[in-house]
């Protein structure tokens, strides 16, 4: 028999190697909520452990995002997205040390939004892109440079 928590393991493995830059942003989105949300209930459950380790996953998920951003591609933009993502780090951080839920409530509503967006993103390029055309993979992922990859399970 399979191992239930190997095989997810392998089949988010799979989904991770094969997707493409918009898809792999997409579930590092998922990620932060994913954690975020799972912080946030800890802190109303009083339970200081799991708020900070499920906070800190989402904190780096975030960082993640942030040292994703491609200055040299719209200097202009970049640095808005960047301001945003220091804000939600900030918000991430307070709720952890402060056991605020306001402050992980504001950050998860605009990670939602970001996904939200990011969603429609991916749709006005499938609806764009004709479909014969495989995506091309990311051309300097982490990996290729050595880098320790982000897990997103959890």
């Amino acid at each position: 028999m399979t191992n239930p928590a190997k095989a997810s393991q392998q089949y988010l493995k799979n989904a991770v190697m094969t997707a493409g830059p918009e898809q792999l942003h997409l579930m590092l989105l998922e990620g932060a909520i994913r954690f975020g949300t799972r912080g946030k209930e800890a802190v109303e459950q009083k339970d200081i452990e799991a708020a900070f380790n499920a906070l800190e996953r989402a904190q780096r998920i975030v960082l993640e995002l942030s040292n994703g951003l491609r200055r040299e591609i719209n200097p202009e933009l970049v640095d808005q997205m960047s301001a945003l993502y220091a804000f939600v780090y900030r918000r991430l951080l307070d709720g952890s040390v402060q056991r605020d839920v306001s402050a992980v409530e504001d950050a998860l509503r605009i990670l939602r939004h970001q996904r939200e967006t990011w969603v429609m993103l991916i749709e006005k390029l499938a609806q764009d892109t004709p479909a014969t055309t495989s995506p091309e993979p990311a051309a300097d992922t982490r990996a290729d440079r050595g880098e320790s990859a982000l897990s997103l399970e959890g």
